[in-house]
């Protein structure tokens, strides 16, 4: 039995749309609160599309200022005693909640490439 792929997602517009955006990553002890270095997040796990050189689906991808996204992606060390778990939590509650505003702005990643 064979698992189906999962469709890869490349919008412009989901990423442009998070210029301005609060950060809906939040992560504790890391969080800026600056919109202004916000940014589209993508996950680091290879099974949210993650590949060497190949960035994680946009459907997999949160708001994240710059602060959480450098916790997120491992260039800053953890603190708080946050753990690599709990920041994987974190992203997945942010995922949901960046498409719902998405959504709202009549964004669909939906079969957009």
């Amino acid at each position: 039995m064979q698992i189906a792929k999962r469709a890869y997602v490349r919008s412009k517009k989901a990423r442009d749309a998070a210029r301005g955006q609060d950060c809906t990553l939040r992560l504790p002890f890391h969080c800026s609160g600056d919109s202004s270095t916000t940014v589209l997040c993508h996950s680091n796990r290879g099974a949210d599309g993650k590949g060497m050189g190949i960035k994680a689906s946009d459907d997999r991808a949160a708001f994240g200022c710059s602060s959480c996204h450098d916790a997120l992606d491992g260039r800053a060390p953890l603190r708080g005693g946050l753990t690599r778990a709990m920041v994987e939590e974190e992203f997945d509650r942010a995922v949901e909640e960046t498409g719902a505003i998405l959504r709202a702005r009549g964004i669909n990643l939906k079969g957009e490439t």
